[in-house]
């Protein structure tokens, strides 16, 4: 008999494709894989796409554990831990027929069904243990409920329990704030007209490296944090792209969040940039216009890198004739839009030819790339932006941001509101997951953009649909 606090969970197939580790992030617990779950990742290990490369990792895992096993696999397998205080957990194949017989209408050949039945003999066998169905699929888990059986979501993926709680690198700096600080604060100009103040004994644990704080008083006071160690934090008062002399591309910053991706964007200190919002509120514009101008006139960049996690929103409209850069266009149509835009704040009325030479200049300098062949690259001195990052998990998202290479700036824009790809949620979102892991490196920077300015129309629907 095991001991009684020790916990049995089974697993779904999809857990199991979701995350090829989720065998070694149950501690010291016990683990059931069915035979079922055995035959239904035999059946997606063939193909190029992450689901079928995760089955093929989780076949490997089990490979190495039972090489490495001495004795009987029947008697459970000893899964590696790295905690001393509790006895490490053991792996189960579970190989038995369904024997408690399911209600009604409940049939025992279909895979779910014999999960449910599988996780009802267990709980029976071990009284003393609790049985847990752990399944992707909330379908699976509400049937189980409803005979009742323990099911839970797999959540060890998870960044966040609340993804109200992801860092938005951004923080309001209290009324009184220059009244407390004044008297030990040492502020100097440096080349350029950049105003540094550095502050000692300040609330500033809680903030992070490039993160941006502010007044809203009548002359507001608008900062980056530059420097921070245990006694003092060096603050950077912020460029002002709001005022048109100070233009990117022909865009000005309508809002103070957009005036502080601007700022991140420009910064060529600034290695990597996460822009999250709403739609509407001008991730892909900004993104763009920074590029192209880091790009084309200062020379910065060699190249403007574009992708996307190709999601279809409704029914797949199958395959795309053409070369790589043709496939990728049609789900390219925020480039699109936002280039229209960009090109049309030419204000020097070069003619028909002139507006039209300089849109296949634009063009020229921005390659649009699938995800699907960046495995093994390294990108110098290019400016890549990943759009729709919410809808990559965290692996591809390790995966794109690894190939960039010296020189390389990457900038990944999303809503985390809107994710399209299965078995991910805000809290275990590829862009949550790289937000929260580097918001604490002096060379990166988020901010989260709230106001729309796409339209009237837009903001409305964004509030009341």
């Amino acid at each position: 008999m095991k001991p009684s606090n020790k916990k049995l969970f089974v697993l779904d197939t999809n857990v199991l494709m979701h995350d090829p580790t989720a065998i070694f992030r149950f501690d010291e617990h016990d683990i059931y894989i069915p035979i079922v779950v055995l035959e239904e990742l035999d059946k997606h290990k063939r193909g190029l796409s992450e689901v079928s490369r995760n089955v093929r990792q989780v076949s490997r895992y089990l490979d190495d554990l039972v090489v490495k096993t001495k004795g009987n696999v029947a008697e459970g397998i000893e899964l590696p831990t790295l905690s001393d205080r509790h006895e490490p957990g053991h792996l189960y194949f579970y190989m038995e027929a369904v024997r408690s017989p399911l209600p009604n209408g409940l049939q025992t050949n279909l895979p779910d069904n014999a999960l449910l039945g599988i996780t009802h003999d267990l709980d029976k066998h071990h009284p003393d243990n609790e049985v847990t169905l752990v399944s992707k699929d909330i379908n699976l888990r509400i049937k189980a409920h409803a005979i009742g059986l323990n099911a839970e979501d797999y959540t060890n993926d998870k960044v966040l329990d609340d993804a109200n709680l992801l860092y938005g690198g951004m923080a309001k700096l209290p009324d009184n704030f220059w009244e407390t600080y004044e008297k030990d604060m040492e502020s100097w100009k440096e080349e350029q007209g950049k105003m540094f103040y550095k502050l000692k004994g300040t609330n500033k644990e809680s903030w992070f490296p490039n993160q941006f704080v502010y007044t809203e008083s009548e002359s507001p006071f608008e900062a980056i944090v530059r420097h921070k160690d245990i006694n003092t934090t060096t603050l950077e008062v912020v460029h002002d792209y709001r005022h048109e002399k100070n233009n990117v591309w022909g865009i000005t910053a309508r809002n103070r969040e957009q005036n502080f991706a601007l700022n991140l964007l420009m910064d060529p200190e600034i290695d990597f940039v996460t822009l999250l919002g709403h739609a509407g509120t001008g991730k892909t514009l900004l993104t763009l216009a920074a590029a192209l101008t880091q790009t084309l006139e200062e020379k910065r960049y060699t190249e403007i890198i574009m992708t996307r996690m190709t999601v279809p929103v409704g029914e797949d409209i199958g395959f795309l004739p053409g070369t790589e850069q043709e496939k990728m266009e049609p789900w390219m149509g925020a480039l699109e839009d936002n280039l229209d835009v960009l090109h049309n704040t030419d204000k020097n009325g070069h003619g028909t030819w002139g507006r039209a030479a300089t849109q296949d200049l634009l063009r020229s300098r921005i390659q649009i790339k699938s995800l699907n062949f960046m495995r093994g690259r390294t990108f110098l001195r290019k400016f890549i932006i990943i759009d729709e990052a919410q809808n990559l998990s965290p692996h591809q998202m390790k995966t794109l941001v690894t190939r960039a290479g010296p020189g390389t700036k990457v900038a990944c824009l999303g809503n985390i509101a809107q994710i399209d790809t299965p078995y991910l949620t805000e809290t275990s979102s590829g862009l949550t997951y790289v937000v929260d892991r580097f918001k604490d490196w002096e060379h990166s920077g988020q901010v989260t953009l709230q106001r729309g300015e796409r339209s009237r129309l837009a903001d409305h629907a964004n509030e009341i649909l």
